[in-house]
Parts: C-alpha cells; structure tokens; sequence
C-alpha cells in the first residue's frame, strides 16, 4: 500500500514539474533535432548492418547443409541491403524557407459577418 501512495505522489510531483518547464529556446530546439537526425541515421546503419550478417549466416548456413549432402530450402526473396551512406546534417532553417517573410498585406483583413440568431422554437 505504501508502495502505490509513494509511486502516485512520485507521478504527481513529476507531472507538476514537467508542467512548469519553460518551452525550448531556439538554439535548443536545433540541437534537439541535429540529435534526432543522427539517431534516425544510426538506426539506419544498425539496420543496414544488420541485414548485410543476416544475409552472410544464411550464405554460411546454405553452404554447410549443401556441404552435409542435404537439400536445402531456397531462400526467400527479400529487398536488398541498402547502405544509406554517410550522414548529412539538415540544412539550417535560415536555408530551408522555413522563416520566409510573409508577403505584404494589400488590403485590411475581412472582418467577419455576425451571425443571424437562431430561431427559437
């Protein structure tokens, strides 16, 4: 019992104090996505690397049963590995359009139209 009344006031304390943590700056918020990026790319590699030795031990494993003078299944067609090469960080956003000027404003913004009241029944 007093294991779940510590594990919820835990919960409660962490969830009031997430709340309270300001938004990123900036130069914080790139960073958070360079990281990103580079965790998506090691990932990538992982897998990458990954399929290249599974397809080296089903080599080895098709070559020591044909060696054994059994039959071996053949093997199932799959996609090929595909290296995704070195890693290139995103362009910055002073590059990427993202923070283009707005274009210029040729008339007022509409204003808009009140609502006609709803019939009454």
């Amino acid at each position: 019992m007093t294991r779940l009344l510590i594990a919820c006031a835990a919960a409660v304390v962490t969830a009031a104090a997430h709340a309270k943590l300001p938004p990123p700056s900036p130069e914080a918020a790139a960073k958070a996505a360079e990281a990103k990026a580079k965790a998506d790319h090691t990932a990538k590699v992982d897998a990458y690397k990954l399929c290249v030795w599974q397809d080296k031990v089903a080599a080895h494993y098709r070559a020591s049963v044909k060696a054994a003078g059994k039959e071996a299944k053949p093997p199932v067609q799959t996609a090929a590995c595909t290296d995704p090469g070195p890693y290139q960080p995103p362009p910055p956003i002073e590059q990427s359009g993202a923070h283009a000027p707005a274009a210029t404003a040729t008339q007022p913004p509409s204003t808009p139209q009140p609502q006609s009241a709803a019939p009454k029944q």
